[in-house]
């Protein structure tokens, strides 16, 4: 008798190789494009080719994709001038971030001018040299605008920090969120407050969207929960210790007149030297709720001294760590996107502030 054998198995059937389709599929791009970056033809710009070498990563082609860091990788950094300890610290930020990078990565940090358009435009639209990213912290302008939208539709990553910029889509926004930070100001003013009056909010220039946005937030938080405390209308002081010590004077003699008190003081912005002397010349039972923004040198001494309440810290270190992981993901030299949702920010008050100083080299 003669044992049947059973037919072999058949050997795996190798897998197809993704085509040129299924990888412009997964980068959202055409086939035109794919072919382009895979055989290395040129003419794409770096965050498509990151796409496009992402997306045939993951479906698995088989062929030795090429290295898209060919050569140096330069960033430019265009930052408004200002003397505030957040501008300061940002720069060292900056500073401490360039150290440890590759040194085919090249970051060209610019300072200007945020009142002179036609500066602010040269710096954004004509670089000196090819750029493969964009970091800016500049005022909410259509000039602005304008200019960044013409670096993204050039194919350019734009990163902001501190404060986003409005209408132009594309944008990567590395910093705290603004509203929710004024809202968290309206709700630790209403809870301390304890009692019906009158806040005054200060501010830089409502033409930084980040300042904007807190004002607002602290206004929403106090007609939802606490109608009875007034959030007055915003006052520009544009970081000026001597404009928020007068805006400040005024509000007193306001309340002291109309007999509606002060409970409250919300200060977006620098400055904050002007409006401590004003308040040392109240007594402390008389003074009103004050919230501020970066716990900086002179804030973490107003805050033992018992004039500042609460300090919202944005963390610049964060921003500039986060701005430049965008900027070396899109222009290949990262894998892993960086986190979509905005930097956390951190509380103060004086039972909490950190020993190191602020500008910390």
């Amino acid at each position: 008798m003669t044992e049947s054998v059973p037919p072999s198995a058949p050997p795996p059937r190798r897998k197809r190789s993704a085509r040129f389709t299924e990888i412009a599929a997964a980068a959202g791009v055409g086939t035109a494009t794919v072919n382009r970056v895979l055989n290395e033809h040129g003419g794409v710009s770096a965050e498509t080719t990151a796409r496009v070498l992402a997306a045939a990563r993951q479906l698995g082609v088989p062929r030795v994709l090429p290295d898209p860091r060919h050569g140096l990788t330069r960033f430019d950094v265009v930052l408004a001038r200002s003397e505030t300890p957040y501008f300061r610290r940002l720069d060292l930020a900056l500073t401490r971030a360039v150290q440890v990078l590759d040194r085919r990565i090249l970051v060209h940090c610019h300072v200007v001018d945020a009142t002179d358009a036609a500066q602010v435009r040269e710096r954004l639209t004509r670089p000196r040299h090819r750029r493969d990213g964009l970091i800016v912290a500049l005022h909410d302008t259509p000039d602005v605008r304008a200019a960044l939208r013409e670096q993204v539709d050039a194919g350019v990553p734009v990163v902001t920090l501190m404060s986003g910029i409005g209408d132009v889509p594309g944008l990567h926004y590395a910093g705290i969120d603004n509203l929710g930070a004024g809202r968290t100001a309206g709700h630790f003013i209403g809870r301390l407050a304890h009692r019906p009056g009158r806040v005054l909010r200060l501010t830089n220039t409502l033409d930084y969207r980040a300042h904007a946005d807190r004002l607002r937030g602290c206004a929403e938080v106090l007609a939802e929960r606490h109608p009875l405390i007034d959030p007055g209308a915003p006052v520009p002081c544009h970081d000026d210790a001597d404009r928020c010590q007068l805006a400040l004077r005024h509000a007193l003699a306001a309340a002291q007149r109309d007999g509606v008190p002060l409970v409250g003081l919300y200060h977006s912005g620098a400055g904050s030297a002007g409006i401590a002397a004003e308040l040392q010349r109240l007594a402390p039972a008389e003074r009103p709720i004050w919230v501020g923004h970066e716990l900086s040198d002179e804030h973490r001494t107003l805050l033992r001294l018992g004039l500042l309440d609460l300090v919202i810290d944005q963390d610049p270190d964060g921003q500039i760590a986060s701005a430049l992981h965008h900027l070396l993901h899109a222009s290949g030299h990262v894998e892993q996107p960086a986190p979509a949702e905005p930097n956390e920010f951190r509380l103060f008050c004086a039972e909490n502030i950190r020993g190191g100083p602020y500008l910390a080299g």
